[in-house]
């Protein structure tokens, strides 16, 4: 493998994460911090010269200036070009410029006045001015803060992102460089820095949110501990920018509402209201290839001043457009956040994003995941109200309407595009379909007249304009608070279920095949121990009976995962298999004292199950020997043809047909093939059946041994005839155990070999071995093990019952 080229003084390869400047003269590549060149610097340089050729050809040539108003200064003069956003010249033509006052949009108030139940009442539409701190929960350091003291708290080797507003270009530097600049009295450039998130900082703890962005941000609320998502930091930011810094207009990423508060200097702001005409303006304003020569303001009907002055907080509601000047040098602080007062506004904001297709750096970072959990809050906050009998405010029922169109929207992109944001443990369809129901029973309200409001209990009262009064909401905050601390208590107080047989045999057969894939089979002594313990039991019981039993009528015999015996052909003779001794042959006498016991054995079991049969057992057990022999086969056809019957309307019922055609091919085998008589079962008691039952649903915290247990033989026959009692998805269901087939009383059990088994349609088949399946894909259909519920299990089981006649 040949060695990466290596570069600069420092002889290291590429690095894409560094700034890198090549040599006009030798044509090396110098990284930007080796030979002391600042990327903002770099573009001023028409010929650059590196330290070597420094020496013979002189230092580096600069770019001449020719011009002040545009963003490529080289360009000649000739006015002939208009002037661009961010330069000198537009800069002073914008300070005087007339605008009309904010104060007719604006809304003036105190700290203590702003809270997030006076935004839920009368909304936040408009642009909310704060001068006096106290109550807003807003904590700040000092007006004495520096810049020093920023680059103390936060770090000098932190690389930043600042703007070169004469060019509107971003570039990175280190922040201890940007201090330096910041404090010098000569600036040759206007840089402004306004994406410093500081939490992972220590300046975190010297900033503290405003209460009312704090309570009603969706990072906060929703978003989960445990989320596969890293969570957004977007709640606290440091702006520092130096005179006639200029932002161009622009809605903050996803439509979020922002905080801002001048520490000490002075910003302008310029707003304008974001209207259907204003926001269609603005979209066709932001892909016009000459956007940086059209002043965004003269296009609307009004662009509004407002100027912040040092402790003045400002609150800008979502989807409004703005432009910022710097008119002084200033420190601000400032914070994004997401809210359920304006979700369409949100929504249409984040659209338009995607449209115009802004870059991920200036996006919501994984604003489609948050969607998502939040509509899943939002659907339990709606089955309270309506279980309290509490319509919900307008506002929540029009921004849950636009979040079902958007969820629907995504998820059909999800075809074309792979990249998802759905979280692993929601499933899209199924949230989607229970947040429409809410909204169709609040219709349904709405057009047959409005639910009395129950008043015993919580006391809930509705205001004049049907809105839930302050002491209402409180009430209601309340219970919601203790039902969710409850539910949460019980869950942590629920022991771990024990595992199930199928567990163990899942466990175990991912580790044989672990075992295979890394190489030869070695024995873990531990591991036997624990997981096959009950397996290695069962077969070796099951050997002894079969080296005992050499007359029996089995036609395939396997001794620990080994065929010892294969007569399902004419002609076969006993296979012999490595591993397994073969013993001599047993005395005659030793062989009928074995039959004896075995038969003993099952004499009592049927004693001890006469009791407990079921109807149909008394039944049989009354007819005589003879009329049972001579009814069996009748009765075995018309207990089949019923059953095929039942079991294609349910197939029919959960549009699946593969099970119901591998059942009549077996019918057509064992009418083709004369079966092996086998002795009918003993019949289990009612507590054994149930036992038995919850135990193959996983319902069973403690199952008994195998070997006490009558369904455990039956699991294992099932399991060893190449069928597994899950269905195509991993969950268990009735119709998988009902192929799987329990032994029923009046029809005979004949080993069926799937080889011989007439070939299916290529539609019908099942597949060998189905992939894991996300939720992604899963689309609404079923879930997979352990999300059905208790009571859809339970309805499983009791299918079950019929098909057994296992009365419970």
């Amino acid at each position: 493998m040949a060695a990466a080229p290596l570069y600069c003084v420092c002889r290291q390869p590429y690095d894409v994460s560094r700034f890198m400047i090549e040599c006009d003269i030798c044509k090396d590549w110098f990284h930007g911090s080796c030979v002391h060149v600042e990327e903002h610097h770099a573009v001023d340089i028409d010929v650059y010269h590196c330290p070597n050729c420094d020496v013979k050809h002189g230092p580096s040539l600069m770019k001449r200036r020719n011009n002040w108003h545009r963003h490529d200064y080289t360009e000649p003069d000739d006015g002939s070009k208009p002037v661009q956003a961010g330069t000198s010249v537009f800069v002073k033509q914008l300070q005087h410029r007339t605008f009309p006052s904010a104060e007719e949009i604006l809304i003036r108030m105190k700290g203590e006045q702003v809270t997030t139940r006076y935004l839920e009442r009368h909304g936040f539409n408009y642009p909310v001015v704060i001068t006096e701190m106290e109550g807003l929960g807003l904590k700040l350091p000092p007006p004495t803060f520096s810049v020093k003291d920023v680059e103390q708290y936060v770090g000098g080797d932190k690389v930043i992102d600042v703007i070169d507003v004469a060019r509107q270009a971003d570039s990175k530097m280190k922040l201890s460089e940007f201090i330096k600049y910041f404090t010098k009295p000569h600036r040759p450039k206007v840089l402004n820095l306004i994406s410093l998130e500081f939490s992972d900082t220590k300046m975190a703890e010297l900033v503290e949110v405003p209460d009312v962005a704090k309570k009603m941000s969706w990072v906060e609320n929703y978003w989960p501990d445990d989320s596969f998502f890293p969570k957004p930091f977007v709640q606290k930011y440091c702006l520092m920018g130096v005179k006639d810094s200029y932002t161009d207009f622009h809605i903050d990423f996803g439509g979020t509402s922002v905080w801002y508060h001048v520490l000490w200097g002075e910003k302008i702001f310029y707003l304008i209201k974001p209207t259907p005409t204003n926001l269609a303006l603005y979209e066709a304003w932001s892909s016009s290839p000459n956007q940086s020569e059209v002043f965004f303001g003269d296009k609307v009907d009004k662009c509004y001043k407002c100027v912040i002055t040092q402790g003045t907080t400002l609150l800008i509601p979502t989807g409004w457009i703005h432009g910022v000047l710097t008119s002084q040098d200033c420190m601000a602080f400032g914070g994004n956040f997401l809210h359920n007062l304006n979700i369409g506004m949100q929504l249409r904001c984040y659209e338009m994003e995607r449209r115009l297709k802004t870059p991920d750096l200036f996006k919501f970072p994984y604003f489609e995941a948050i969607c998502w959990y939040v509509a899943k809050n939002l659907l339990e906050m709606l089955k309270e109200l309506r279980e309290d009998s509490c319509p919900p405010p307008t506002y929540l029922v029009d921004g849950v309407r636009a979040l079902i169109g958007a969820l629907r929207t995504w998820l059909k992109r999800e075809v074309t595009e792979p990249t998802s944001e759905v979280p692993d443990n929601i499933r899209p369809n199924h949230l989607i379909k229970e947040l429409t129901k809410e909204i169709c029973y609040l219709e349904e309200e709405q057009v047959s007249g409005s639910k009395p409001v129950k008043s015993q209990g919580s006391g809930v009262l509705l205001g004049a304009n049907g809105c839930l009064t302050t002491r209402a909401l409180e009430r209601l905050c309340q219970a919601r608070q203790a039902r969710r601390a409850a539910r949460r208590l019980r869950e942590q107080q629920q022991a771990p279920k024990a595992p199930t047989n199928l567990d163990i045999l899942e466990q175990h057969t991912m580790e044989v095949l672990k075992r295979v894939e890394v190489g030869t089979l070695e024995e873990d002594p531990a591991f036997c121990a624990k997981v096959l313990g009950k397996f290695n039991k069962v077969s070796t019981a099951s050997a002894a009976a079969a080296e005992s039993l050499e007359d029996n009528h089995l036609r395939l015999m396997l001794v620990n995962g080994r065929i010892i015996r294969d007569l399902r052909r004419p002609g076969s003779s006993p296979v012999k298999t490595e591993g397994v001794d073969q013993s001599p042959p047993k005395s005659t006498a030793e062989k009928a004292s074995l039959l004896r016991r075995l038969e003993r054995v099952k004499n009592e079991l049927r004693e001890e199950t006469s009791g407990h049969s079921s109807v149909s057992d008394v039944e049989s057990d009354s007819d005589s020997p003879s009329e049972s022999k001579s009814s069996s086969s009748s009765s075995s056809d018309d207990d089949s043809e019923s059953s095929q019957e039942e079991d294609e309307e349910e197939e029919q019922q959960n549009g699946s047909g593969h099970s119901m055609d591998l059942d009549q091919s077996g019918q057509k085998l064992r009418h083709k093939h004369k079966p092996l008589k086998r002795e009918r079962p003993t019949s289990p008691s009612t507590e054994e059946a149930i036992q038995g039952m919850l135990s193959m649903a996983g319902l069973l915290e403690e199952a008994p041994s195998p070997q006490d247990s009558w369904w455990a033989g039956s699991t294992q026959r099932s399991l060893q005839g190449g069928k597994s009692p899950m269905d195509s998805q991993g969950n268990s269901s009735s119709e998988a155990w009902d192929n799987q087939g329990l032994p029923s009383p009046n029809t005979e059990y004949q080993y069926c070999d799937p080889s011989m088994s007439p070939p299916l349609h290529p539609s019908k088949r099942n597949a060998p071995n189905p992939p894991p399946i996300s939720n992604q894909a899963t689309k609404g259909k079923r879930p997979k093990k352990g999300m059905a519920t208790a009571k859809q299990r339970l309805g499983k089981i009791l299918k079950l019952n019929r098909h057994s006649r296992v009365f419970v």
